[in-house]
């Protein structure tokens, strides 16, 4: 079947199989690896990426259920220039990764968190990634880095 949809702004058509997830055809298709594939089966978030502005699993949803839609990865969220994301210098910042698997599809729900909840408070934050597996850092640099980024994106 063929797709097209805009990924980081530009239009792709990618011929897949009607079996082909949105984590596959990014990766495999488009060469874009920042979305890492964890458990494969929707439960620990490494693959989360931003359809039509909303964070999703991207192995739990079918290329095919994208056509038409704009899918933003980890790629795509800086501003274009070299700059980072104020999430993404949040948890730089805030020591919010180490072995850093986790952390694209970790940034890309922090994202949509934060736009969802400008002032999240820490109960907040941690409910709000309940999804998203990290097993590195306890999550404290993440939730402080998260706070952090909230204030520069403008909720804080």
């Amino acid at each position: 079947m063929k797709v097209s949809l805009t990924v980081n702004g530009q239009v792709v058509t990618r011929d897949v199989d009607p079996r082909t997830t949105l984590v596959e055809l990014l990766r495999n298709h488009l060469a874009l690896t920042g979305t890492h594939v964890g458990c494969d089966t929707g439960q620990c978030g490494a693959c989360t990426v931003h359809l039509d502005g909303r964070a999703v699993k991207a192995c739990s949803v079918l290329a095919g259920q994208a056509e038409g839609a704009s899918v933003t990865t980890i790629e795509g969220l800086s501003d274009g220039d070299g700059g980072l994301h104020p999430m993404q210098a949040a948890f730089r910042e805030c020591h919010g990764l180490q072995c850093g698997f986790c952390t694209p599809g970790m940034v890309m729900a922090a994202v949509d968190l934060v736009q969802r909840h400008p002032r999240p408070d820490e109960t907040t934050v941690r409910e709000g990634l309940e999804g998203n597996y990290c097993r590195c850092t306890g999550y404290h640099n993440i939730v402080r880095a998260v706070c952090s980024a909230a204030e520069r994106m403008g909720g804080g």
